[in-house]
């Protein structure tokens, strides 16, 4: 059995100035999960982007801990190597309050922010095998379970972001994907079993024939369940206009004579009726 102190891959220091509105060197709380992040910035590295968060530490907030690509993991603000410390990661004031949801705290105050960089200039292979490795690497080292403890920044912020959704389609793979290789990356360090499942825990007989995966896109203002495909779930509310990546359909409750539901990732589900193009 591997043992994760072993590092596969070195863990480069190159903390930002503190303090500065980048790093304000506050400690974070108990890391409670992890955001997977992509830069939004086709092509540009690692180390590119944590020159820029240095050379701006002073004129921005918006921060994270980990950037990633095809050559190196740089850590420019304390999270694996030392005790964590907060990062500007995600709004405060996004509406839909996910990580309060189902986390009961904030992802500035008590997770990780782990950036992905794509491009036609980065390996993708290379890159995305580092990015695995270091989100299971968080995973053991915080005790986390990859199956509901990392979370992507588009489910945060639904409105204005896409990542790490788009970053990973980019590089041909996917959020799903991304979860069942963090998974399977831990047991194979832990000897434990993989702890993501390929899809939300609904019995097999409830799964409904078509695309395994796929884009959806939100008819009008609609909630989204969590848990089971059901009315009666605890959910939230999201905008008209939104697209939303899915991993297959299921049988759920039945509205309007419609009981097909749409399973998205992190056991969150949609029902098809609320969908463009659906019935």
């Amino acid at each position: 059995m591997r043992l994760f102190p072993d590092l596969e891959y070195p863990i480069t220091q190159h903390w930002l100035p503190a303090p500065s509105k980048r790093r304000s060197k506050r400690l974070a709380n108990k890391i409670r999960f992890l955001v997977a992040h992509d830069t939004g910035n086709p092509g540009s590295t690692a180390a590119g982007n944590v020159k820029y968060y240095e050379s701006s530490c002073q004129q921005c907030s918006a921060s994270a801990h980990l950037f990633v690509d095809d050559k190196q993991i740089i850590e420019c603000v304390p999270a694996l190597t030392a005790p964590p410390e907060k990062a500007w990661h995600v709004r405060y004031n996004c509406a839909e309050r996910v990580d309060l949801a189902l986390y009961k705290c904030h992802a500035n105050d008590a997770a990780i922010g782990v950036e992905y960089c794509y491009g036609p200039n980065i390996k993708a292979k290379e890159a995305y095998q580092r990015y695995v490795w270091v989100l299971a690497y968080a995973c053991w080292k915080f005790h986390l379970d990859p199956a509901h403890d990392i979370i992507d920044h588009h489910r945060l912020d639904p409105t204005r972001k896409t990542d790490p959704h788009s970053g990973l389609a980019k590089s041909g793979g996917s959020y799903a994907q991304l979860l069942r290789d963090v998974a399977a990356t831990l047991a194979s360090y832990s000897g434990k079993a993989a702890l993501a499942p390929a899809r939300p825990a609904a019995s097999a007989a409830a799964w409904v024939a078509g695309p395994q995966a796929g884009t959806i896109t939100v008819r009008a203002r609609l909630n989204l369940r969590y848990g089971q495909p059901s009315r009666l779930a605890p959910g939230r509310a999201v905008p008209a206009g939104l697209q939303l990546v899915y991993i297959g359909c299921v049988v759920g409750d039945d509205i309007n004579g419609n009981n097909r539901w749409y399973a998205l990732p992190d056991d969150e589900y949609c029902w098809s009726g609320g969908i463009v193009g659906d019935s």
